[in-house]
């Protein structure tokens, strides 16, 4: 056995780690953020679980519901999001929840409250559950200052408002990606650890990138901006390479690809979507805060 290396994997940067320092660094934190953030990692841990094993425990295909947004809803779609519900309440740190799932939001009762909101999508993606794609979860926590008179108003702010956003991706590696509003940094999962490890410190998307993705299947509805940009990405007429498209389909994936990679996402509004169909509160307002 080779100790030196085996004594090196104890000397780690994992999340609880991460997310205790920089507590240390605010004298007047009561560690209430730290717990609720456990309870996400939590989460994200046992999806990641599941989603490796849907198969062989049937989880693959329709749960016979649609959610708010009309959309089918997958057994894992179900699964992820009463996981996290049920994380997010008994943290005793939050006291409004808003799913991609629900269609209303959920008030925390007065007893397990705490001071923050989150709005999540538990499982984005999830069309490619069924082919083994890369899925994620995407969350963003809010503060109240008072918790004992709530209205929807607490909700409906900008990202900018937020304390803290983040994703995890559950692929060939189930990465974690926060940002507490101080720098993007990447976490690890370490199956043989169970601890969510730093492997991407402060992360930052690169000033370039030769990377375009856009569901081109769209093309048509698009309006002459957005196809005359897409047009210059595959035909450019400075002189420059033309850019490759990648896309996925699951936005946590294409998003994670871009901010490592560089380049650009778009998901646009067309004629058939005049408003685009990336939500707002749940996906959208999540990325650039990191």
């Amino acid at each position: 056995m080779d100790h030196a290396a085996e004594a090196h994997r104890t000397d780690l940067m994992t999340i609880t780690r991460f997310v205790l320092n920089e507590q240390s660094k605010h004298p007047e934190a009561r560690g209430d953020f730290t717990i609720l953030l456990n309870h996400i990692v939590l989460g994200c841990k046992f999806v990641c679980s599941t989603v490796s094993k849907a198969g062989l425990a049937k989880l693959f295909g329709l749960a016979g519901e649609t959610n708010v947004q009309g959309e089918e809803q997958k057994k894992l779609d179900v699964l992820s999001n009463e996981v996290f519900v049920k994380a997010l309440i008994s943290s005793g740190r939050t006291c409004i929840l808003v799913s991609e799932e629900d269609e209303e939001a959920t008030f925390v009762e007065p007893s397990k409250r705490g001071r923050y909101i989150v709005v999540f999508d538990p499982l984005d993606g999830s069309s490619n559950i069924d082919c083994g794609v890369s899925i994620g979860t995407i969350f963003g926590i809010y503060m109240v200052k008072d918790k004992e008179n709530l209205t929807l108003d607490d909700v409906l702010r900008p990202g900018s408002n937020m304390v803290a956003a983040g994703y995890c991706m559950y692929g060939s590696s189930c990465m974690l990606v926060l940002s507490t509003g101080n720098g993007v940094n990447g976490f690890t999962l370490d199956p043989s650890l169970g601890e969510f490890i730093l492997t991407h410190p402060n992360i930052k998307i690169p000033n370039k990138g030769n990377i375009y993705s856009v569901n081109e299947g769209n093309a048509k509805n698009w309006d002459e901006q957005t196809a005359e940009y897409v047009g210059k990405c595959k035909f450019p007429t400075d002189g420059s390479s033309a850019k490759s498209l990648r896309y996925i389909g699951s936005m946590v994936a294409d998003v994670h690809r871009t901010l490592l990679y560089g380049g650009i996402f778009l998901y646009p509004g067309d004629k058939k979507s005049p408003n685009g169909k990336l939500r707002y509160c749940t996906k959208i307002n999540k990325f650039p805060f990191t």
